[in-house]
């Protein structure tokens, strides 16, 4: 008996195909990012771009951490919560740079000790060029840890001034 020929199908949508493999391997991915934002100190995570269900999962996290299958668990979680965040790619590219996987912190770090040394040894004017490229600098205490670190390096006594000095520069500018 032969098969009456009808209309032809319509053009169905593109199915894309994701393979159980594949699927694993970004549960494993996200399971791991959630891992090492656990693992990152309070001040760490605070610069992450985290929302507020995150945040509250870091608490969490963070009391739980010394219970080994419930704070795996709360990895898990941590996880599937990370899957549904829409700024993943800013959370993966500060830590990145926070963990140093591109050596960015490092050259940025090069560049303060660079920039430290230069107010040491131009001043005023180096200050306010300083102030006016990084606007959240304050130029009363810029010119007191310089003047500080200054005095320091002159009567070669211990550079507790010029580790301030650097430290406020680098929480200013990263």
């Amino acid at each position: 008996m032969a098969k009456k020929k009808g209309k032809p199908a319509e053009i169905e949508e593109e199915i894309i195909y994701v393979s159980k493999s594949e699927l694993k391997r970004d549960a494993q991915e996200f399971h791991q990012l959630g891992s090492e934002i656990a693992k990152m100190g309070k001040k760490q995570r605070e610069r992450l771009p985290l929302n507020d269900d995150l945040k509250a999962a870091m608490v969490v996290a963070d009391k739980i951490s010394n219970k080994s299958d419930a704070y795996r668990r709360h990895l898990n979680y941590i996880a599937k919560t990370l899957r549904t965040v829409e700024n993943i790619e800013d959370i993966k590219g500060i830590m990145d740079i926070m963990l140093n996987k591109n050596n960015q912190a490092e050259v940025m770090i090069k560049k303060i000790e660079q920039l430290r040394s230069d107010l040491l040894e131009q001043g005023d004017s180096l200050i306010n060029e300083t102030i006016e490229q990084y606007p959240s600098l304050e130029r009363q205490k810029m010119r007191q840890l310089v003047r500080n670190a200054a005095k320091e390096v002159k009567a070669e006594k211990p550079a507790r001034g010029y580790k301030e000095l650097f430290q406020y520069l680098k929480d200013a500018i990263m």
